[in-house]
């Protein structure tokens, strides 16, 4: 099992707020630092305002050492998938092949209209076909050429430049869709994340990812899988009320039945009950994002009891 850190900037978070979670991931073992890909976060200001998902993972790239660093997951309407695999790549460079790409149609059409980034309804023809020619330009060999004809994007004689230091860099698709979305998975990823689900909900999304294996002919245990869930952890209940508070949550409302409360032993019961399913990899939703003691918390009582 794998244990990864993952924040919701467009929630209000400064460059050096980011950079303060990566760093805890990165001393108390998590495998990784995973951070959201938006620009509004639909409620207030988000004080102090966007940051872009890929220049930050470029600055962290330089201050981090080991951990695995991604988004989860870049809309496809942000970046011209030519420019993206370029981004990607030297951002892998630059960690020395630390970096995972999750990839996704994008949904919140107001962050689109406040800086006027188009919201075309094809969004999963442009993933799609964005995921071919990102992959297409990585795997083009050094000194040939890289073209593509689609629907929404033409590329001629690319030279597939620069290439990431990882061959291939993993990429992460994620979603509840019932029959695009897992054969988009079979076709591309190297990991199906499930999203933020119940169990019966975990069982459902994995018997269509099993049937759009068998479709496109691979094996379904090549591809690794992962849920992402929100956490709220404390040594007590006053603690996970205190941290539900800062969100604007009570207990109750907090403590679901799906979110990841409480500590090591609660929030490792759940954990076994999604490696019993297969899940290989757990991605903690920090929504607080000036609260790194949440992190430091759960790095030192919680991930040492979880499964591995």
């Amino acid at each position: 099992m794998e244990y990864c850190v993952f924040t919701e900037p467009h929630l209000g978070a400064s460059y050096d707020d980011q950079l303060a979670f990566a760093q805890a991931a990165e001393r108390h073992g998590f495998h990784g630092f995973f951070r959201s890909d938006h620009y509004l976060n639909g409620r207030d200001e988000g004080l102090p305002g966007p940051t872009d998902a890929w220049t930050t993972l470029a600055g962290l790239a330089r201050e981090t050492s080991r951990i695995r660093l991604g988004t989860l997951v870049s809309p496809v309407t942000f970046r011209h998938p030519g420019v993206l695999a370029i981004q990607v790549a030297q951002v892998d460079a630059m960690s020395g092949g630390r970096v995972e790409l999750g990839l996704g149609a994008g949904w919140f059409e107001r962050e689109h209209e406040a800086y006027g980034i188009p919201f075309p309804k094809n969004r999963f023809d442009l993933l799609e076909e964005q995921l071919q020619i990102v992959t297409g330009l990585w795997e083009t060999p050094v000194g040939q050429s890289y073209s593509f004809a689609g629907e929404n994007y033409v590329l001629v004689d690319a030279p597939g430049l620069p290439k990431p230091v990882q061959q291939p860099v993993p990429v992460i698709i994620g979603g509840a869709g019932r029959r695009r979305t897992p054969e988009l998975v079979a076709r591309f990823a190297r990991e199906y994340n499930v999203g933020f689900p119940t169990d019966a909900q975990i069982a459902e999304r994995l018997g269509n990812l099993h049937a759009a294996c068998e479709r496109v002919g691979r094996d379904p245990a090549t591809v690794r899988l992962s849920v992402a869930m929100s956490v709220i952890a404390g040594a007590d209940d006053a603690e996970v009320v205190r941290r539900a508070g800062r969100l604007g949550k009570t207990l109750d409302e907090v403590r679901d039945g799906v979110n990841l409360v409480g500590g090591p032993d609660e929030i490792g019961e759940r954990i076994e009950r999604w490696r019993s399913f297969g899940i290989e990899r757990v991605y903690f939703q920090f929504l607080d994002n000036q609260d790194v003691a949440h992190v430091d918390y759960v790095g030192e009582a919680v991930l040492p009891a979880l499964p591995r």
